[in-house]
C-alpha cells in the first residue's frame, strides 16, 4: 500500500513536472486568488509576464498597480462578473513593469465554489502577448490609415496629423507627430501634432540647430532613439528641458529621399519608454507610407490646381477671344459702313460741288435784280445742308478732311464754354473740371469742338427735365492691357469727357450707338450722325471714344486724344478782310484735274473769270504729260481720287520734281490720310474740302497765287 502510494505520487509530481514543462514552453503562468483574503499565488512565469523577479513575493494588490490605469476598471469588472456568475475568466489588458515597459497580457481563469456555491478561489493561467497585439494592432492601423486616412483625408496636413495620431494611440505614447524639412532654410515644419491628454504641442517650424548633435545622424537616414534623456549621452546634458516637454523618451525616425533628409515622424513619451524592435519596425512603415501619401496628395493637388488654371485660362482665353472676335466684327462693320458711307459722301459731294457751283455762277449771271434770284438761294441753301449731311457721314468714315493743329484742350473747352452754356439753356447746370497741366493734343479744333458740341446737345437731350452736365479734361496713361481693352496703342493720351445724370442707357443701346443713323431720339429730332462723327473724329485723330453708362445712372463719353509731343505750332486764327476776286489774274497758268467733269467745267470757268489762263486735265497721266511739256503752269489744281492708277498726290509728287517751287492744291470729297500725310503737307501744298464756294475756291487760288509770286522772287528760289 505504501509502494503504491509512492508510486502516485511519483506520478503525480512527473505530471506536474510535464505541466510546468508545457507550461513554460508556451509562456504560460499559473496563478490562484483566494477570494476569502485575497492572497495571490503566482508561478515563476507568471510574475515574470508581469515584469517581476521569480524570487520575489507577488501580491495582488501589485497585480493590480501594474495595471494600466486606463485598463484597470474593465479588469474589475470582469472579476467581478465572473464571480457574480460562475462563467469563465478571460480578459486582454495592458501593464506597466517596474521598468516602466508596457506590455500586453492576456489572463484566462475559473470560478471554484463550495457545495453551497460560495465563491472560493479563482484560477487560470496568464500570457503575455505584447508581440501578438503589437501585430494585430499593427494590421488594424495600416488598414485604418490605408481605408480611412491615405485615401480619404483631403489635405496633406490633416493626413499627417491623422496618422501621427493613430500611431501614438497605438502605441500609447505622448505624443506623436509629421513634419516637413526644408533642407534649404535647414528647417523642420510641424502643421499639426496629436498629444495625449495634458500634454503640449510641439507644432511650429523648428531649426536644425534644435535637434543638437544628432540632425547629422537623421540627415544619414540614421533613426535616432532613446529610452531616457538622462541616461543617453547625446541628450544627457540637456535632459531637463526635454523632461521638461516631456519627452524623457524619444523616437526620431528620418524618411531620406535621393540622399537626403525629407520628412521626420517623431514620437515622445513623458517618461522613459524601451522601444522594440516590432515597434521601430512599425514606425518606419508608417513614417514612409506617411510620406508617399503626402507627397501623392500635394501631387494631386498641385495637378488639380494647374487642371483648374488651365481651365481658368482656357475660359478667360476663350472670354478674351470671343470679345476680340466680337471687336473685330464690330470694327468690321463699323469700317464696312464707313467705306460705304465715305464713298457715298466722296461721290455725293462731287454732286453737290457741282450744283453748288452752278447755283454759284448762275447767280452772278443773272444779277441781283432777278427775281429767279430766290430760287437760287433756295437751292443754295439745301446744298449747304446737304453738305453739311455728308460732312458728318465723312467723319463717321473717318475720311474727313482734317486741318491738325497743336490744341490746348483746357483753352479751347474754356473758349467754348459760353456757347455750351447758350445750347444746353438755363435748367442744365455746367460745370466744367479742368485738370492740372493737361498735355497738348494735335488735332483738327474745329472738329473737336464740334464732337465736344454734338456731346453736350447728346446729355441736354437726356435731361429734358433739367440736371448737371459735367465737362472734364485729364491725361491718361494706357498700359498694354487698357490699351488692348480700348482698341488703342499704349501711349499716354488726354481724355475729355462729356458726362450727364440723365437717363442713361440700356447695354443693347450702348452697342450701337456709334453706329451711323441710329437714334433713339422721335423721328425729325436726330439724324443719328452726332455720336458717330465723334466716334469717327476720335478714331482719325489717333484716338479712342468710348461710352459708360447704365440706366437711371447717367452718361458718360469719353474722347481720347493722343499726347502731342513737340515744338508749339503757330495757329491761323483766320479773320479779317477777304481779298477781291475782279481782276486778280495776270494770265498766269493753272493745271486743273479732276475726273468729274461738271465739277472741273465749274473751277475752270471760275479760274478763267478770275483772269488765268487754265489748262484741263482728267486724270494723272493726262496731267503728267502737261506738266512735262508746259513750264509755265505756276499752280495745280487736283482732286486726290483719280483714275488711271495715279493720284493727285502722285502727280503733284511728279509735277514738284520738274517744277520744284510749284503751288499745289488739292480738292477733294473725302480726306485719304495716307496720301495726304494726315494733314502733314510739306510748304506749298494745301487742301479744299468739296463742296465748296467758288468764292471760297477762288480766295484760295488767290492767296497761292501771291506765295507762287513770292517764292519766283526769292532769291533762295531762284538760285
Amino acid at each position: 500500500m505504501t509502494e503504491e502510494l509512492a508510486q502516485r505520487v511519483r506520478e503525480v509530481e512527473a505530471g506536474e513536472a510535464r505541466l510546468r514543462t508545457a507550461t513554460d514552453a508556451g509562456g504560460l503562468g499559473v496563478w490562484q486568488l483566494d477570494l476569502q483574503d485575497r492572497s495571490l499565488y503566482a508561478s515563476p512565469h507568471c510574475k515574470q509576464n508581469f515584469g517581476r523577479d521569480p524570487d520575489q513575493p507577488f501580491t495582488y494588490q501589485e497585480l493590480l498597480d501594474a495595471v494600466h490605469p486606463d485598463d484597470r476598471e474593465r479588469m474589475r469588472a470582469a472579476v467581478a462578473h465572473t464571480i457574480a456568475t460562475g462563467e469563465d475568466y478571460q480578459i486582454e489588458y495592458r501593464i506597466q513593469r517596474p521598468d516602466g515597459q508596457l506590455a500586453w497580457v492576456r489572463v484566462v481563469g475559473r470560478l471554484e465554489s463550495d457545495g453551497s456555491g460560495r465563491p472560493l478561489y479563482m484560477a487560470g493561467i496568464s500570457q503575455e502577448i505584447t508581440d501578438t497585439m503589437l501585430s494585430r494592432r499593427r494590421a488594424e492601423l495600416l488598414d485604418l490609415l490605408d481605408l480611412e486616412v491615405f485615401g480619404v483625408v483631403p489635405e496633406p496636413s490633416d493626413i499627417a496629423y491623422r496618422a501621427a495620431e493613430a500611431l501614438g494611440r497605438v502605441l500609447d505614447v505622448s505624443r506623436a507627430g509629421y513634419g516637413m524639412v526644408d533642407r534649404e532654410a535647414e528647417t523642420i515644419t510641424i502643421e499639426r501634432d496629436w498629444n495625449a491628454p495634458g500634454i503640449g504641442t510641439l507644432a511650429g517650424t523648428l531649426s536644425f540647430r534644435d535637434y543638437g548633435s544628432y540632425i547629422e545622424d537623421l540627415k544619414r537616414g540614421e533613426t535616432v532613439v532613446f529610452a531616457d534623456a538622462w541616461l543617453d549621452p547625446r541628450t544627457r546634458d540637456n535632459a531637463e528641458a526635454l523632461i521638461a516637454i516631456q519627452a524623457q523618451s524619444v523616437v526620431n525616425m528620418p524618411v531620406n529621399e535621393e540622399g537626403g533628409l525629407v520628412a521626420l515622424l517623431y514620437l515622445n513619451h513623458a517618461t522613459s519608454r524601451h522601444w522594440t524592435a516590432e515597434e521601430m519596425s512599425l514606425i518606419r512603415e508608417v513614417a514612409h507610407r506617411t510620406r508617399h501619401a503626402v507627397e501623392r496628395r500635394r501631387a494631386e493637388q498641385r495637378l488639380h490646381a494647374l487642371a483648374n488654371s488651365l481651365e481658368r485660362k482656357v475660359q478667360e482665353r476663350t472670354a478674351e477671344l470671343m470679345k476680340s472676335e466680337a471687336a473685330l466684327r464690330q470694327s468690321q462693320k463699323m469700317e464696312a459702313v464707313g467705306q460705304l458711307t465715305g464713298g457715298l459722301a466722296h461721290d455725293f459731294n462731287n454732286l453737290l460741288g457741282a450744283i453748288s457751283g452752278s447755283l454759284e455762277l448762275l447767280r452772278r449771271k443773272l444779277g441781283e435784280e432777278s427775281s429767279a434770284l430766290r430760287y437760287v438761294d433756295i437751292g443754295q441753301t439745301a446744298t449747304k445742308r446737304a453738305a453739311a449731311l455728308t460732312h458728318r457721314l465723312l467723319a463717321f468714315s473717318r475720311q474727313q478732311t482734317l486741318e491738325p493743329k497743336v490744341v490746348q484742350v483746357n483753352q479751347l473747352v474754356a473758349g467754348f464754354e459760353d456757347l455750351v452754356r447758350r445750347t444746353i439753356g438755363p435748367q442744365i447746370t455746367l460745370e466744367v473740371v479742368a485738370g492740372a497741366g493737361v498735355w497738348p493734343v494735335h488735332a483738327d479744333p474745329s472738329q473737336l469742338e464740334n464732337a465736344l458740341l454734338n456731346l453736350c446737345i447728346n446729355a441736354r437731350d437726356a435731361m429734358p427735365e433739367g440736371g448737371q452736365l459735367m465737362i472734364e479734361t485729364a491725361n491718361r496713361a494706357m498700359g498694354d492691357a487698357m490699351a488692348r481693352d480700348y482698341e488703342m496703342q499704349p501711349g499716354q493720351y488726354v481724355c475729355i469727357a462729356v458726362s450727364d445724370n440723365g437717363s442713361g442707357m440700356p447695354a443693347e443701346v450702348i452697342a450701337r450707338a456709334f453706329d451711323p443713323f441710329f437714334t433713339t431720339k422721335p423721328i425729325g429730332v436726330g439724324t443719328g450722325l452726332g455720336l458717330s462723327m465723334v466716334y469717327g473724329f476720335a478714331r482719325q485723330s489717333g484716338g479712342q471714344a468710348r461710352i459708360h453708362s447704365s440706366v437711371g445712372s447717367g452718361t458718360t463719353v469719353s474722347m481720347y486724344l493722343p499726347r502731342y509731343v513737340g515744338d508749339e505750332e503757330a495757329v491761323d486764327e483766320g479773320g479779317g478782310a477777304q481779298p477781291a476776286l475782279d481782276g486778280v489774274g495776270l494770265g498766269e497758268t493753272i493745271l486743273v484735274v479732276d475726273d468729274e467733269a461738271s465739277v472741273r467745267l465749274l473751277m475752270v470757268e471760275m479760274l478763267r473769270e478770275m483772269g488765268y489762263r487754265v489748262v484741263e486735265a482728267e486724270d494723272g497721266a493726262r496731267a503728267t504729260q502737261v506738266l512735262q511739256s508746259d513750264a509755265s503752269i505756276k499752280l495745280l489744281v487736283t482732286d486726290v481720287g483719280l483714275p488711271g492708277g495715279m493720284n493727285g498726290r502722285q502727280v503733284a509728287d511728279a509735277a514738284r520734281t520738274i517744277h520744284p517751287a510749284l503751288q499745289v492744291l488739292f480738292v477733294t470729297g473725302y480726306a485719304e490720310n495716307a496720301v495726304l500725310s494726315h494733314g502733314h503737307l510739306p510748304a506749298g501744298m494745301q487742301v479744299l474740302t468739296k463742296p465748296f464756294e467758288l468764292h471760297a475756291f477762288g480766295q484760295r487760288v488767290q492767296t497761292m497765287m501771291k506765295l507762287a509770286t513770292a517764292a519766283a522772287a526769292s532769291p533762295r528760289t531762284a538760285a
